[in-house]
């Protein structure tokens, strides 16, 4: 198998030798489950960032390293009978198959909107059945949230766009942009109000603020942008042109402490007018 062509199989059995007992890798032989779970993170945006800076060359490779954390997974899960990677493919199969009837079968689905009504029922469906058998077949579906199994680890953006997504789905959502700027604005007042208090409560600011950033999330999502994409393209873009007002105080031949804000403000507008010629 060593000197055979690359495939899933070779790389399965790769797997196999990395986690046998006594000849495999020491490091590979001890991880589980909950001990790889922050290099998948890792290798999930590397591969996002990969797309992101249009590097394909890259991409290929942390494809790579990210299919192998699937390996790894069904490995763990084979060796504790619980799963391996035969069934981790027949459950992605079945699902994407009855998640997509207008195409595997005769439903019409022709909008988006359709796609997408149909794709969140599917889902509700899932968490419905699995609800049952956690619970012997004795589940009352109604009492089941929407909300159930959002996963608690998800980016806090990302999270708080699914939350609102789910509830959309139900009919409990704004009906348009001028309501959703309406909520901005009434929470932008709030933390006003916070911070202009005699005394500073800060778990009530604290408190403020988030449902401030809930609010334009809910913004990003009803213009149909992912808040976790838009800020990380607003850091990139923040840090790009930091980079430059950095170049500017080099030039400069003075520290940036020696510099006041009006200085280092038009720096920045520099790099910004800079970037609008290119």
């Amino acid at each position: 198998m060593l000197n055979e062509q690359a495939s899933i199989e070779k790389l399965r059995w790769i797997m196999t030798q990395l986690r046998d007992p006594t000849t495999g890798c020491p490091w590979d032989i001890k991880q589980d489950f909950a001990s790889i779970t922050s290099h998948t993170l890792e290798e999930a945006y590397e591969v996002v960032d990969a797309i992101e800076q249009g590097d394909f060359v890259e991409l290929e490779k942390e494809l790579g390293d990210l299919l192998f954390q699937v390996i790894f997974y069904s490995q763990l899960g084979k060796e504790q009978q619980y799963f391996d990677f035969d069934t981790v493919i027949a459950a992605i199969c079945e699902k994407l198959i009855r998640r997509h009837p207008h195409v595997f079968s005769q439903a019409s689905l022709q909008t988006d909107d359709e796609i997408k009504a149909n794709w969140e029922n599917e889902k509700a469906l899932e968490r419905q059945q699995k609800k049952q058998q956690q619970m012997g077949g004795n589940a009352c579906l109604s009492n089941l949230s929407i909300l159930a199994d959002i996963p608690k680890n998800l980016p806090a953006l990302s999270q708080a766009a699914k939350i609102q997504k789910r509830c959309s789905h139900v009919g409990f959502d704004w009906d348009n942009m001028v309501d959703v700027f309406a909520k901005i604005e009434e929470e932008v007042q709030e933390v006003k109000d916070e911070l202009e208090a005699d005394s500073l409560d800060k778990k009530a600011l604290a408190e403020e603020l988030g449902d401030l950033m809930f609010a334009v999330v809910n913004l990003c999502r009803h213009a149909k942008e992912d808040p976790e994409t838009l800020l990380r393209q607003a850091n990139k873009k923040f840090s790009r042109r930091f980079v430059g007002v950095e170049e500017q105080v080099n030039q400069s031949g003075k520290s940036f402490t020696e510099h006041n804000l009006t200085e280092l403000e038009d720096y920045w507008q520099q790099v910004k007018i800079q970037e609008k010629k290119r």
